[in-house]
């Protein structure tokens, strides 16, 4: 194997599959890229078995082969390199990779090749959903997904598709993210699938970073096959049974309460520099205004008052810090309406007039 490409195409591309790379995998082998050199193509893979990366790379090819490379170091090596091009050529009698890129020379020893998984076939009709839409969706859902692998059917995002609308659901079971997306067209089949957030985020990175105008989704029997723009992402999917996120939305709200989401969002991040060690933000509604207060034992307290057009019974109630401030920011538009039942029952947060986007709270019990 022998090629020549830029040295600025093939970081950008190690960027990408680098993300697949297994850090603490027993096989070695998933800890390397593999470098595919083939006649009119050449590409770049990685995988941890969860998930898989593979994109193309552009480059001159000389001599075509694969080889396996270790990963976090091949992609380190590469953003060092100081010259524009870069050649690769596989020495196979000493069992490595020597690199070239002006007046620098490295070897890089290759890792066995033989246990690197192969990656699945794009076989079956793929589903086309527009790119901007996939990222935008992914964007406001995905981080309301669980991080504790206790639960992983939690640890997803339910992505549902049919004609010309999509819904993506996460949550922890603290919170809840809905998201209806009209699309600009048939996306030509279903999709119902519990997709890792994990994958999703990558994806959403991966079309965001290279102006990707369409995704292709095949579903497998037990994974996906998602192209991209030139990158190929394999997931497996989550089995189990995904909560039935209706049911968890109340059907009435008792309060209604307009509130200028960039003047809200900054009264909770200052409030909520007070509310440590697991400390609730407590937000006491009284007619014509809201408090924001939070206070830690041994550290201090704060409090910040707004106008809130609220009207009825003084109301308080309590919610995790981090999960209010996600909120806000992940409704779009000037204002942000808080939808309230009482303090045992959870909040709601969405965009005026618009329930495309809802994001579902548990309140914190306060203490007296």
């Amino acid at each position: 194997m022998k090629l020549k490409t830029k040295r600025d195409e093939l970081v950008s591309k190690l960027s990408v599959v680098s993300r697949a790379v297994s850090t603490r995998a027993a096989t070695q082998s998933l800890s390397g890229i593999l470098l595919t050199a083939e006649e009119g193509a050449v590409s770049l893979c990685a995988t941890d078995l969860e998930m898989g990366l593979k994109t193309d790379l552009t480059a001159e090819l000389e001599a075509p082969g694969a080889v396996l490379l270790p990963g976090r170091l091949f992609a380190e090596l590469s953003r060092s390199l100081g010259d524009p091009t870069v050649e690769l050529e596989l020495r196979e009698s000493e069992g490595d990779v020597e690199i070239r890129c002006g007046g620098s020379s490295f070897h890089l020893r290759t890792l066995p090749s033989e246990d690197f998984p192969r990656f699945p076939d794009e076989a079956g009709e793929p589903l086309k959903i527009p790119a901007p839409a996939v990222a935008s969706t992914v964007e406001l859902v995905a981080g309301a997904a669980s991080r504790d692998d206790m639960r992983p059917v939690l640890t997803g995002v339910l992505v549902n598709a049919s004609g010309s609308e999509m819904t993506m659901v996460a949550t922890d079971s603290y919170r809840l993210a809905v998201k209806r997306t009209e699309l600009e067209s048939p996306i030509g089949g279903d999709l119902e699938a519990n997709i890792p957030a994990r994958a999703l985020r990558e994806l959403g990175r991966i079309v965001s970073a290279d102006g990707v105008e369409e995704v292709s989704i095949v579903l497998q029997r037990n994974q996906a096959v998602i192209e991209a723009g030139g990158t190929v992402l394999v997931t497996r999917l989550i089995e189990g049974q995904f909560p039935n996120f209706r049911q968890l939305l109340p059907e009435s709200y008792e309060h209604d309460v307009r509130l200028p989401r960039s003047e809200l969002l900054e009264v909770t991040r200052r409030v909520s520099q007070l509310a440590q060690r697991n400390a609730p933000l407590r937000l006491s509604f009284s007619p014509g205004e809201l408090t924001v207060a939070a206070s830690t034992p041994d550290v201090g307290d704060a409090q910040e008052t707004m106008p809130a057009a609220f009207e009825g019974e003084p109301l308080e109630i309590g919610f995790n810090p981090d999960f209010l401030r996600e909120g806000i920011e992940s409704v779009e538009g000037d204002e942000v309406l808080i939808r309230l039942i009482s303090p045992l029952r959870p909040g709601l947060l969405q965009p005026v007039d618009d329930d495309d986007f809802r994001y579902l709270v548990m309140p914190i019990r306060l203490n007296v």
